[in-house]
């Protein structure tokens, strides 16, 4: 009698753990797509730190941001802590969504590399890479400012490239329309860490803003600040030109967000409009 009793115990017993762990696995935040070269946040009330890659910083002004590589694949966790909980998501890379950019240059030895220009391109590409591992205390807030006084729709960030019909690397900034000699201005305040001309970006300028953001300006007709120095925000910067590897006069402007090659373009509207995590 006390088995027979025994076995529906059992069975209530279990089908109550089955309906809580099914309950549980429910409640588990599937992995949302996000788009490569992006930025997402996660708001939230009251948080104290964001993480990633086993990196982590302060929120601002109540959100974590998270910068996605424009060649970042597969899944990752990003993380924010509350009041001494930390919760986790998974994003997932979706699939890479730029077109090819197809474009003509009267310079071909900026395509076709003599030995000599090769090597000035590695070395420079070791100098600038170094500066993207920097993270001090940030100086900036979002939306960061307009680089030139009329904004022209910018484009083609992530298009792959081809130059005199041969393909290169994906572009990682956002170029914006503009006749030579336009002032540019710095997107926020910082130090400037490198300004020089670079084979393949011509006079170049770039700043360091903290919190591991450094904004990029290429194609300058003249540079107009130095290494080292202190610029605020709207601070002239350069000139528009088209130097280095270029069809014609415009204004490049790339970020690095904790190392990742994001495009500018969302950073410089109002926060509100970048995608959000659930």
């Amino acid at each position: 009698m006390r088995r027979t009793l025994l076995a529906p115990c059992l069975a209530g017993l279990s089908l109550a753990v089955a309906v809580r762990v099914a309950s549980s696995a429910v409640a588990v935040p599937s992995p949302q797509e996000v788009k490569p070269g992006s930025v997402v946040r996660w708001p939230g009330e009251g948080i104290s730190r964001c993480a990633m890659a086993s990196k982590s910083w302060a929120p601002l002004a109540g959100a974590c941001y998270f910068a996605v590589d424009l060649l970042a694949e597969g899944t990752f966790t990003v993380e924010r802590t509350q009041a001494g909980k930390t919760e986790r998501r998974t994003l997932r890379v979706a699939a890479y969504p730029y077109p090819e950019q197809h474009i003509e240059i009267q310079d071909q030895s900026k395509v076709d590399l003599s030995p000599a220009d090769l090597k000035r391109t590695e070395r420079e590409e070791r100098e600038v890479g170094k500066l993207f591992a920097s993270s001090g205390s940030r100086r900036f807030t979002l939306p960061l400012g307009r680089p030139l006084t009329e904004l022209p729709p910018g484009g083609r960030f992530g298009s792959r490239r081809w130059f005199n019909g041969q393909p290169r690397n994906p572009h990682t900034g956002a170029d914006f329309a503009a006749t030579e000699g336009t002032p540019v201005f710095a997107s926020a305040e910082g130090k400037v860490v490198l300004a020089k001309d670079l084979f393949f970006s011509g006079n170049s300028v770039f700043v360091d803003h903290g919190d591991g953001l450094i904004t990029m300006y290429f194609h300058f007709s003249k540079i107009l600040v130095k290494v080292g120095q202190e610029v605020k925000r709207g601070s002239e910067v350069g000139l528009v030109g088209a130097t280095g590897r270029a069809s014609g006069p415009h204004l490049h402007m790339g970020v690095r967000w904790h190392g990742a090659r994001v495009d500018p373009e969302p950073l410089l509207a109002a926060p509100g409009t970048i995608p959000a995590l659930n």
